[in-house]
C-alpha cells in the first residue's frame, strides 16, 4: 500500500475513533447519532461546489449506499441498546474487513498476496478478540452479538458499494458528498416520524456533537472513500478498522478505562496486521 494512502486511512481511523468516543460519552446515543449524521450532510454540502458531479452510471450505487448506511446506523443503535459498546463495536468493526476480503477475492476477482490476506485476518481477529477480553461479567449476550454481526455485514456492504460507486462516479468527494446529504435527509425523515423530540434536542443539546463529531465523521469517511479509489477496497477496509486501537487509547488516557495485558496483546495483533498491510504489495 502506498504511503499516502496508508497515512490517509490511519488519519481516518483516528477521526473515526474520535467521533465514536463522543457518541459513547453521550447519554442519549440516538441524539448523538442524529447529530453526527446531520453534521456529515452539513459539512458535505459546501464541498459539492468545488467537486465534479458524479457520473450518472454511479447513481444506483449512490442509492444503495444511502440505504446501507441507514441500515448500519439503525442496527448499530439497536446493538448499543442491548449490549455494551466495548463488546458491540469491536465485533462489528472486526467482522467487516473479513467479509469484504472474502467477497472481493471470491466474487470481484481481486487478487491479494498471502501477506495481505494474513494482515487482514490479523486485524480482524485482533479487533474481534477485544470484544472477548473486555467483557465485564463473562456472560453471553446473543442479541447484542447478533446485532453487532448484522452491523458488520452492513459495514462490509457499504464499503464495497461505496468503493465501487466512487470509482464509477469519477469523483470520490462528489460521490460521498451526495451520499452524505441523502443519508442525512432520509435519517431526518425517519427520525421525525419515530422520535421527533430527538430532532428538537439536536438544536438544543447536540450542536457540539454535530459540529465536532459530524465534522470528524465526514472527514474520516471522505478520506476512506478517496482511498477506495487508490487501493484495493479490502485493504483499505481492514486498515480503517484500526480505529479500534485509537478508541482503546482514548478510553485509557482520556476516559480512564482500565488497561490489562489481554487488551495490549489484542492491540498488538491489530498493529502487526497494519504494518504488514503497509509493506505488502497489491497485485
Amino acid at each position: 500500500m502506498e504511503l499516502t494512502v496508508f497515512v490517509a486511512v490511519i488519519l481516518a481511523a483516528m477521526l473515526h475513533a474520535t467521533w465514536n468516543a463522543m457518541v459513547k460519552g453521550d447519554g442519549d446515543k440516538h441524539l448523538a447519532m442524529a447529530a453526527v449524521v446531520i453534521g456529515q450532510g452539513v459539512f458535505a454540502a459546501p464541498v459539492l461546489a468545488f467537486v465534479p458531479v458524479p457520473d450518472a452510471s454511479s447513481y444506483p450505487m449512490l442509492v444503495a449506499g444511502i440505504v446501507l448506511h441507514l441500515g448500519y446506523q439503525f442496527f448499530l443503535l439497536a446493538a448499543y441498546r442491548v449490549g455494551d459498546l466495548t463488546q458491540v463495536y469491536p465485533l462489528a468493526r472486526g467482522s467487516a474487513p473479513l467479509i469484504v476480503a472474502g467477497v472481493s477475492v471470491l466474487f470481484l476477482g481481486v487478487v491479494l498476496e498471502p501477506v495481505q490476506i494474513g494482515a487482514i485476518v490479523l486485524i480482524g481477529l485482533g479487533i474481534i478478540s477485544l470484544a472477548l477480553v473486555r467483557r465485564v461479567d463473562g456472560g453471553a449476550n446473543r442479541n447484542a452479538a447478533g446485532f453487532a454481526l448484522a452491523t458488520g455485514c452492513f459495514i462490509a456492504s457499504y464499503s464495497l458499494v461505496d468503493g465501487l460507486g466512487a470509482r464509477q462516479a469519477g469523483t470520490a468527494l462528489g460521490f460521498y458528498g451526495w451520499l452524505a446529504i441523502g443519508n442525512a435527509i432520509v435519517f431526518i425523515a425517519i427520525t421525525a416520524l419515530t422520535r421527533p423530540e430527538t430532532l428538537r434536542n439536536v438544536r438544543r443539546k447536540g450542536m457540539r456533537v454535530l459540529l465536532i463529531g459530524g465534522g470528524a465523521s465526514y472527514a474520516a469517511y471522505a478520506l476512506v472513500v478517496w482511498s477506495f479509489t487508490q487501493a484495493p477496497i479490502a485493504l483499505v477496509t481492514a486498515l480503517r478498522e484500526t480505529s479500534i486501537v485509537f478508541a482503546l487509547l482514548i478510553g485509557v488516557f482520556v476516559l480512564r478505562e482500565k488497561l490489562d495485558l489481554a487488551k495490549v496483546l489484542s492491540t498488538l495483533l491489530t498493529l502487526i496486521g497494519a504494518v504488514l498491510l503497509r509493506f505488502g504489495r497489491s497485485s
